[in-house]
C-alpha cells in the first residue's frame, strides 16, 4: 500500500477537526432523499451527519448568515459528490473482498497522533485525539468510519490504480520544476526598494525617470544603496530602514516586483521598474538579498518522484471513478 499518501490523507482528517473552534450549529432535519446510487438511496440525514466537520468550520469563519447559508450549500454539494465515490469505491471492495481490520484502524489513528505530535511540538495521544475528535461534535465510531474509508480507499488505489501509473524521469522534473516554483513563492525573500514618486505631467514624470536611471548607475558604480534610499526614496515607511519591509514570501509583493526579482541575482540593482498601485504611479529601484538556496534535482530526486507518483495517482484516481460513474445509474436531487 502507498502509505505516504493514505498518512497524508489520514492527517487532513485529524487536522479538519483540531483547527475548529466553534461548537456545531443546531438544526432541524427533515428527512428526504438527496441522491440515488443504482439502487441505494443516499439520505439527508446521511449527508447532514457527514458535514458536522465542515458546518462547524464555516461558522468557526463567519457569522453572517448568508455567507454561511452560501457556503454551506457548496459544501454539501462537495459532500455529497464525495459520498458517491465512496459508495462506488465500497462496491468495489466488496467485489475484491477488500477490508480495513480494527488494527489497520488503529494503526492508522495512532499515526495520526504521532504526526499531529511533531506538528503541534507537544506530547499528543491517542486518547487526547479522540478527545479533541468528541469535543468537535464526531463520535468515536464517526472518526473510524472515516478512517475506515480512507484505508479502504488506499487499498482500492493500490489494486486498482497504481497498475495504471508509470513514472518517468521526466514527470519527475517536471515536479521539480512546479516545486521549486512554489518554494521561490512561498520562502522569505528581503528586498530593498527606491521608490520614486511619479507626478501626473509629463514633463515631471520624464525628469523622474531621468532621476531613476541616474540612481541606478550610482548604485552600480558602488555608491551605497541604503544612503540613496535615504536622500531619494518617496517611501516613508522603508526610508530609515534601507527600503526594506523584511523577509516576506515572493507571492506577496507586487506583480512587476515579483518579476523582476526571479530574474535578479542577490545584491544586484534592478532598472527602473513602473509600479501602479490605486491611482499612484511610481518608479522603483530593486536590490534583492536573496534567498534559501533551491535544493538542485539530483539532491530530491527521490522526493520528486514519490511526489510525481502522487500526482498521476490522484490523476488517475479521479479518471478510474469517472470510468465507475459511467456504469452505474446516479441521480443527485439535492
Amino acid at each position: 500500500m502507498t502509505w505516504g499518501f493514505l498518512r497524508r490523507t489520514l492527517t487532513c482528517v485529524l487536522f479538519t477537526s483540531l483547527t475548529l473552534l466553534a461548537p456545531p450549529a443546531k438544526a432541524t432535519i427533515v428527512e428526504r432523499v438527496v441522491a440515488v446510487i443504482g439502487e441505494r438511496p443516499v439520505l439527508w440525514t446521511e449527508l447532514v451527519h457527514r458535514a458536522i466537520a465542515g458546518r462547524v468550520q464555516i461558522r468557526a469563519q463567519t457569522q453572517d448568515p448568508n455567507v454561511i447559508s452560501v457556503q454551506e450549500q457548496e459544501m454539501y454539494k462537495e459532500l455529497l459528490n464525495r459520498m458517491i465515490d465512496d459508495r462506488l469505491e465500497e462496491q468495489q471492495a466488496d467485489r475484491a473482498h477488500l477490508k480495513a481490520t480494527q488494527e489497520e484502524i488503529d494503526r492508522g489513528i495512532a499515526n495520526i497522533a504521532s504526526q499531529a505530535q511533531a506538528q503541534q511540538g507537544r506530547a499528543l495521544t491517542v486518547a487526547d485525539v479522540l478527545d479533541e475528535i468528541r469535543r468537535r461534535g464526531m463520535t468515536e465510531q464517526d472518526f473510524r468510519d472515516e478512517i475506515r474509508r480512507q484505508i479502504l480507499e488506499g487499498k482500492l488505489i493500490e489494486l486498482r490504480v497504481r497498475p495504471r501509473v508509470r513514472v518517468t524521469e521526466q514527470d519527475a522534473r517536471a515536479t521539480y520544476k512546479h516545486w521549486v516554483q512554489e518554494m521561490r513563492d512561498q520562502e522569505p525573500v528581503d528586498v530593498r526598494i527606491l521608490a520614486l514618486r511619479v507626478p501626473p505631467s509629463k514633463a515631471q514624470a520624464e525628469a523622474r525617470l531621468l532621476l531613476a536611471q541616474e540612481l541606478v548607475r550610482r548604485a552600480r558604480e558602488g555608491e551605497d544603496f541604503c544612503r540613496l534610499v535615504s536622500q531619494y526614496s518617496d517611501d516613508v515607511s522603508t526610508r530609515d530602514a534601507c527600503g526594506s519591509h523584511g523577509p516576506q514570501p515572493i507571492a506577496g509583493l507586487l506583480a512587476p516586483i515579483q518579476e523582476a526579482v526571479r530574474t535578479m541575482k542577490p545584491g544586484t540593482v534592478s532598472d527602473p521598474v513602473d509600479v501602479t498601485t490605486g491611482a499612484e504611479q511610481a518608479l522603483v529601484i530593486l536590490m534583492p538579498l536573496g534567498q534559501a538556496r533551491t535544493p538542485s534535482y539530483d539532491d530530491v530526486k527521490n522526493e520528486m518522484m514519490q511526489r510525481a507518483l502522487l500526482e498521476g495517482l490522484e490523476h488517475a484516481r479521479k479518471q478510474w471513478l469517472q470510468d465507475l460513474r459511467r456504469n452505474v445509474y446516479i441521480d443527485v436531487r439535492l
